[in-house]
């Protein structure tokens, strides 16, 4: 029987006081738990993961057919070392695709983040990943806004306090994400906290993700159904700090053994900013303010919030698309304050 590692939630009980106070106890004390009761079956699960495995033994050609490399909008699939965390290569591959949209002209943007909108892309050799993914998308999503409004209660605030920054769908990105074993141990995915809302994390049956709790690192073992959740920095902004978003990796399994997950972020809408919720005397009180990293500061403009790691992760695809004067002068005006030279030396914006 496996051992749980952090708090569980069920979806079915967060109609109660108790429930919430055990959600507002876990997301603000530890910004991870596991979920259960949220609707998608283990059996799904385990297709959805199948899925995955079936498109990462897709040949080479047929992978970087539909590379990152191909889209300034950072969708696509990237091979063994294309990401970065922390300045360090990760180990894993993947496959990402966000909200399909079309894609707004060059002279039409104001925003350097309105270059993250844009088609995904699709491998025409496995033609059920996008119908099968597109359903998986909405229904993560009608998940995480449900927990959303789930956790603003938990605040003593209206559910739907959140809501005008979401609009009729939230920006949402996912990725399908496979760890190869390593002879020795190395970066899977380094130390780092997502810039969304909310995270869903479905893993298989091998271990290797890990949660930072006080000066240890706390392996999260896979329990069969249950998704894995973690507090956003755009929650740790709006709840000035009371619910935390919590540094996490994972490690690259041994040699031998391979690691799949499916990884699904949820956040407001590119063009929002995010407010601060009023939250009652007792919880305002204990709320500290939001994590102060100057390597990695908080920004309430969703857009620029999310762009900020994509450019730092996929630093091949930032050279080819986000270098030239129209995209640099945009990128000066919106992270003149941040230490972002290192996102491309060739650059120094």
């Amino acid at each position: 029987m496996t051992v749980a590692t952090l708090p569980i939630i069920s979806m079915t009980q967060l109609e109660s006081a108790a429930g919430l106070a055990q959600l507002r106890r876990a997301a603000s004390d530890v910004g991870f738990f596991y979920l259960v009761d949220h609707g998608i079956s283990h059996e799904s699960q385990q297709n959805y993961l199948r899925l995955s495995r079936e498109f990462f033994q897709l040949s080479a050609q047929h992978k970087q057919a539909v590379d990152m490399i191909h889209s300034p909008h950072f969708r696509g699939y990237n091979a063994m070392g294309s990401e970065m965390t922390g300045g360090r290569l990760d180990a894993r591959e993947q496959f990402d695709w966000m909200n399909e949209e079309p894609a707004i002209p060059e002279s039409a943007l104001s925003q350097p983040w309105q270059k993250l909108i844009g088609p995904n892309l699709w491998p025409t050799s496995m033609p059920t990943l996008k119908p099968t993914l597109t359903t998986l998308q909405h229904r993560l999503s009608d998940i995480t806004v449900d927990l959303l409004q789930k956790l603003c209660l938990s605040l003593g605030v209206d559910a739907y306090a959140l809501d005008h920054t979401i609009g009729t769908q939230p920006y949402t990105h996912a990725k399908l994400i496979r760890y190869p074993g390593q002879q020795n141990p190395q970066q899977g995915v380094g130390a780092h906290k997502d810039p969304g809302y909310l995270t869903l994390v479905m893993q298989d049956a091998q271990s290797g993700l890990k949660v930072e709790r006080g000066a240890q690192w706390v392996d999260v073992a896979p329990i069969p159904g249950a998704f894995v959740v973690n507090i956003g920095e755009l929650l740790e902004l709006a709840s000035n700090g009371f619910l935390k978003a919590t540094n996490h990796k994972v490690e690259s399994p041994k040699q031998g053994v391979e690691r799949y997950s499916i990884a699904f972020f949820m956040a407001a809408q590119l063009s929002a900013t995010v407010p601060v919720l009023s939250l009652p005397e007792e919880l305002k009180a204990r709320a500290s303010g939001p994590s102060a990293d100057p390597n990695n500061p908080l920004l309430t403009d969703v857009g620029n919030n999310v762009l900020k790691g994509r450019l730092r992760s996929h630093t091949h695809v930032t050279r080819r698309y986000y270098c030239q004067q129209t995209a640099r002068t945009l990128l000066v005006n919106s992270f003149a304050q941040l230490p972002i030279n290192d996102i491309c030396s060739e650059c120094t914006i």
